[in-house]
């Protein structure tokens, strides 16, 4: 009986320690304002989307001339987006903006520029830095969107992200963000979002889907793309996301809340 006894105590022992080991390693449920955080940048990336598809609509309806645009950037400014489309000039330090779109209460305005307007501010910031992220993320099969997103202290996000190419098919994966300095030029932090595409099918009009739902491999978190999923994806639904030991739901408005994954 004592031989065993000890047997135990000691088997037991190792258990508590194992135990113990793995709660010290598993992370930390994020906080409110970590989780606010991501709903605030993917929000605003889903702003900037929308802001570039109407702006681009806006400026194609006035037949551009061709050949002065290369690049869109996009900027929230006091009353509203405004999309500038332009190029980089040969030394790129400047940014030519051939058309700008300006969102008014009913549509986007379009101002054109003969000759092309010289900018040296964020337009030439945001444009560089989208060339230094697509030299790093190479070339792709498909289509790519690209957005730009003040970070702190004057440095930028860019994000490089599938484009939608099917109505009513929202792709979501295989996207980056890119953590550049406030000149555009080098590269900080590289995030891989997601790593392969998943595809979401045509809704079926005889089924009511009530909630999405995928998991992570790369983070212990949602990500900004995953806000800006459930924010433009139509009908809206809220998002399922299991990451690491939580579980996150991303509400309809964008709101996440996390409670601990079942096990």
């Amino acid at each position: 009986m004592a031989v065993f006894r000890s047997r135990f105590v000691g088997q037991f022992a190792v258990l508590t320690l194992l135990v113990a080991t793995a709660e010290a390693q598993a992370p930390s449920k994020p906080s409110e304002a970590e989780l606010a955080a991501i709903t605030a940048r993917g929000a605003l990336l889903a702003e900037y989307d929308a802001a570039a598809w109407q702006a681009t609509d806006a400026v194609q309806a006035v037949h551009p001339a061709q050949g002065r645009m290369g690049r869109y950037i996009a900027r929230k400014a006091d009353a509203g987006w405004v999309v500038a489309f332009g190029r980089l000039n040969q030394a790129a330090d400047k940014f030519l903006v051939a058309y700008e779109a300006v969102q008014a209460p009913a549509k986007y305005e379009v101002k054109s520029f003969e000759p092309a307007r010289e900018d040296t501010g964020w337009d030439l910031a945001a444009a560089k830095a989208i060339e230094t992220a697509m030299r790093d993320f190479g070339g792709t099969t498909r289509p790519y969107n690209m957005a730009v997103l003040p970070a702190d202290h004057e440095s930028l996000y860019v994000y490089l992200y599938p484009a939608q190419v099917t109505a009513g098919v929202y792709p979501l994966g295989a996207d980056v963000r890119y953590h550049v300095s406030p000149d555009g030029t080098k590269i900080t932090e590289k995030r891989q979002m997601h790593k392969t595409i998943i595809e979401s099918v045509t809704a079926r009009t005889d089924i009511t889907v009530k909630v999405g739902y995928h998991s992570h491999v790369l983070s212990e978190v949602p990500e900004d793309t995953d806000v800006f999923l459930v924010l433009t994806r139509k009908p809206q639904v809220p998002e399922v996301v299991v990451a690491g030991a939580y579980m996150f739901t991303i509400d309809v408005n964008g709101k996440i809340t996390v409670e601990d994954r079942p096990r």
